[in-house]
């Protein structure tokens, strides 16, 4: 082969590769879990969204909210899973495609705990009490939820003392235990296994809750072509209708994907504005949870 021969291999071999990268997409997934769990549950999404679109989706995972939260809002991910109110703050960029189903289940309360000897039947009956949030404070259903009932009890900021517990299951532990006279978290959380597994949960009761919130979102990036973004819809919310579908939902622990768009998260904005103010933005770096 000629000098010229191989040098104009190479020039359409790099073309090849340079029109595979820019058809390549991205799946990013929010650190619910660690990076190899994570991978773990999403692996067989990005493969099956991959073969089906019949381009190459690689899956991205972050060590930390921070890394991801920054990924986020450089747009480097084209399709995006994360919590309520990351969806929220990054809707200029991101437009909500889907939610995710839980426990056959597609909303959630989110709910102040008491345990059932504390006597306190009334969310005013906390002033001057110490509640216990799990998992940050930018969590959704652990912490801007719960807060957002307080507020409208009539309760403000300096009515009670706020501890933060490393995840929401820990926050009904804490609870349990005494450490606090109230914990935010949500409603489904006192039937996880890894609650009952550790405590006596009929101890334990939702003294207030707040109407059901919409799962978890998916989201794309609002400059993916209205095409492709209708392609990684309709493979999402169809997930279940054949069999390497459901075992893609069944190792994303999720028992289903369905339709939404960005008004279906209207509610959790309002309490968003409540919690946090018209910003929507803590006063902090952002460490959110689910």
């Amino acid at each position: 082969m000629t000098i010229r021969a191989a040098t104009l291999v190479w020039l359409l071999a790099a073309a090849g590769l340079a029109v595979a990268a820019d058809t390549s997409l991205t799946l990013g997934v929010f650190p619910r879990n660690s990076s190899a769990e994570t991978g773990r549950q999403f692996a067989p999404m990005a493969a099956y969204l991959s073969q089906h679109l019949g381009r190459e989706v690689a899956l991205a995972t972050s060590k930390n909210f921070e890394s991801f939260w920054k990924a986020v809002s450089e747009q480097r991910y084209d399709i995006v899973h994360y919590n309520q109110y990351q969806s929220i703050r990054s809707a200029q960029h991101y437009r909500v495609i889907a939610h995710s189903q839980e426990l056959g289940r597609d909303a959630v309360a989110g709910a102040l705990y008491v345990r059932r000897d504390s006597g306190i039947t009334e969310i005013s009956q906390l002033r001057g009490r110490t509640i216990i949030f799990g998992g940050g404070r930018d969590a959704m259903l652990s912490y801007i939820a719960p807060r957002y009932l307080l507020f409208q009890a009539g309760l403000k900021e300096g009515d009670f003392r706020t501890e933060l517990a490393v995840s929401p299951p820990n926050a009904l532990i804490a609870l349990y235990h005494r450490q606090a006279e109230a914990a935010g978290g949500g409603e489904l959380l006192i039937d996880l296994p890894v609650v009952r597994n550790a405590i006596d949960t009929q101890q334990l009761k939702i003294l207030a809750a707040t109407e059901p919130l919409l799962f978890l979102p998916w989201a794309v990036r609002r400059s993916m072509p209205a095409k492709l973004r209708g392609s990684v819809q309709v493979l999402l919310v169809n997930l279940g209708n054949d069999e390497a579908g459901r075992e893609v939902l069944k190792a994303a622990n999720v028992t289903g994907l369905r339709k939404a768009e960005d008004r279906d998260y209207d509610p959790h904005r309002r309490m968003v504005a409540v919690v946090l103010g018209s910003e929507g933005s803590p006063k902090r770096a952002l460490q959110v949870k689910p």
